[in-house]
């Protein structure tokens, strides 16, 4: 027997209660995958079927999924015109991986990022260059759901770092700020901040001024994800050495120089795990926003279930939903995990 079956022998029977635990897991195993399978693949019905002949079938009824994946995808945009939030989204998630890739200068991020988020505006929003506009209110589905996303991460960031640094902060006026915000925002839970967002702004704004639901939504979500951010990167700065303060300022480097140039990137390195635990929970928080009449990728899928005749089918586009969650929560965890081994690798 080779040294891997003795070892896989000794993980899955070596003691009385794996042994146990291997036998039950087996009996699971064959209980339910089986039929499983059978409901998801071999009974199911695929494509260009009617309700009547999925229900015939017995099996899952991924028809439904066939017939309203626009609906699901895009949600109330204009049909005809679903070309467009298909390229925006398609561009945004291209500028993710290329960013990603660190393969580019930040010259370069920045400057893809800067002509990607106007591009992006521009072909979503329109009224200009021959494309109708489409006001906000229609946006939805999944490309709602990735920038609210993109753009709460990319807010937050930013902030959280200063938050971080006031909290850590010698000034007790600028440490007292960033304590409140950071405790009174995480005292609340997310529906909160997004219905004071939603409703209670516009009553503080002139007459004449009115702040768009979507941005709304994503400033709340910013604030939010900062709160939560901060607190992960004040946990990566107590990790630095206090002598790395103490060296930096021995070259003569200013606070700002020593913040941003020697301790932050190590702190940020030490909350690789925490923050990417943050940025899948803000990816699935931003269903949230069906709350305040925003139509993100959840919403979508239950308008799609409006209609009578495909509404006993719930658990087909549900789980098509869930899918994509986990294929995009998926990358956020393998990359995370890829970016710790390589920063550990090039440190030492």
């Amino acid at each position: 027997m080779s040294a891997t079956a003795l070892k896989l022998r000794h993980r899955l029977f070596g003691t009385v209660g794996n042994s146990l635990l291997t036998l039950a897991m087996l009996a699971a195993f064959v209980a339910f995958v089986p039929p499983l399978l059978r409901w998801a693949v071999t009974d199911a019905t695929w494509a260009a079927a009617t309700p009547e002949t999925c229900r015939a079938n017995g099996g899952a009824c991924w028809a439904f999924v066939h017939e309203k994946y626009r609906l699901i995808l895009f949600g109330r945009y204009p049909y005809e015109q679903q070309w467009r939030p298909l390229t925006a989204l398609a561009l945004a998630i291209t500028l993710v991986l290329a960013s990603c890739s660190l393969r580019f200068g930040w010259r370069t991020v920045v400057a893809g990022w800067a002509a990607g988020v106007v591009t992006i505006i521009v072909l979503m929003r329109g009224g200009v260059l021959g494309l109708d506009y489409v006001p906000t209110d229609l946006w939805g589905g999944l490309p709602l759901t990735v920038f609210l996303a993109l753009g709460g991460i990319v807010g937050a960031f930013p902030l959280a770092v200063v938050l971080a640094l006031g909290r850590r902060s010698r000034l007790r006026l600028v440490k007292a700020i960033c304590v409140a915000f950071i405790e009174m925002v995480r005292g609340v839970p997310l529906v909160t901040v997004l219905f004071m967002a939603s409703f209670m702004i516009p009553l503080f704004l002139p007459g004449k001024v009115q702040a768009d639901a979507l941005l709304r939504a994503l400033a709340a979500i910013t604030l939010f994800s900062a709160a939560y951010l901060a607190e992960a990167i004040r946990g990566g700065l107590q990790a630095v050495p206090e002598g790395q303060d103490q060296a930096a300022e021995a070259l003569g480097l200013t606070y700002w120089q020593t913040s941003l140039l020697v301790i932050v990137p190590q702190a940020l390195r030490h909350a690789i795990p925490a923050m990417a635990n943050l940025f899948i929970g803000l990816f699935k928080d931003t269903s949230l926003v069906g709350i305040v009449g925003l139509t993100d990728l959840l919403l979508a899928t239950k308008q799609a279930l409006g209609d009578p005749q495909w509404r006993s089918f719930a658990m087909e586009g549900y789980i098509f939903v869930a899918l994509i969650y986990v294929a995009f929560c998926f990358f956020i965890s393998r990359y995370s995990r890829s970016l710790e081994r390589r920063l550990r690798r090039d440190h030492g």
